[in-house]
């Protein structure tokens, strides 16, 4: 069954979906993970968007989720080894729901742009864009960029850029991503024009390190185009 459907399924068997991601001591629990645990929920109340911080959060809930699969989880009785993965996305799901409830949050839209981006693509995009817009630095465009690139959607990552992407205030690296997103989706003319766009920007020792790499892309998408 995939994620959105099950989720919903989670949803209605729960009062809330974010006590998938909360902390549920069991039997088991040490204190050291226990005040791991709430050491890391603490970071990302102070920043959401602390990324070493909500991976390794993902990853304990992850590890518990799956773990109850077979004693807690009122659905894991009917499926094999395989629901243990969605169960822990469930729960990945339910923490950043639960996070991206902050205005100033974006790094869990990210995640939860990910978690749907399969099932539901015109949602997850809807996600990365309300995430770039919470991101003055240009860092969730970047995260949101590569994600859809590594997807194999070029066109809509270099949408997503050319609706977002501020080259005057944003990092410079946003600037290479949309440069090769429109190199994938065979815009040779907007590499170009994009390519120009990162003179815009104030960080010129950042621009002179990406120049090099996206210049030779370039080139070698022309020489691809004059060869065919």
């Amino acid at each position: 069954m995939a994620l959105m459907p099950r989720l919903r399924q989670l949803m209605r068997r729960n009062t809330s979906a974010s006590t998938i991601g909360t902390r549920r001591p069991t039997k088991g629990d040490r204190r050291g993970d226990t005040l791991h645990e709430d050491a890391l929920r603490a970071m990302l109340v102070d920043d959401p968007n602390n990324i070493r911080a909500f991976q390794a959060l993902s990853e304990v809930v992850r590890r518990r989720a799956a773990d109850s699969t077979h004693n807690e989880d009122p659905l894991a009785a009917e499926v094999a080894d395989t629901e243990k993965q969605r169960a822990a996305d469930l729960a990945v799901w339910a923490l950043g729901e639960e996070l991206a409830g902050n205005p100033r949050a974006w790094y869990p839209l990210i995640e939860l742009a990910r978690l749907s981006l399969d099932d539901d693509p015109e949602a997850a995009i809807r996600r990365l864009s309300t995430a770039a817009d919470r991101d003055p630095t240009g860092e969730a465009l970047v995260e949101a960029i590569t994600m859809l690139r590594e997807a194999g959607q070029p066109v809509e990552a270099l949408g997503l850029g050319v609706g977002h992407w501020r080259a005057k205030e944003h990092t410079p690296e946003v600037g290479r991503q949309v440069i090769l997103a429109a190199l994938e989706a065979d815009r040779l003319f907007d590499a170009r024009h994009h390519l120009q766009s990162l003179d815009l920007s104030p960080d010129k020792r950042a621009v002179a390190k990406i120049r090099p790499d996206v210049q030779k892309a370039i080139a070698q998408a022309e020489q691809k185009l004059a060869g065919t």
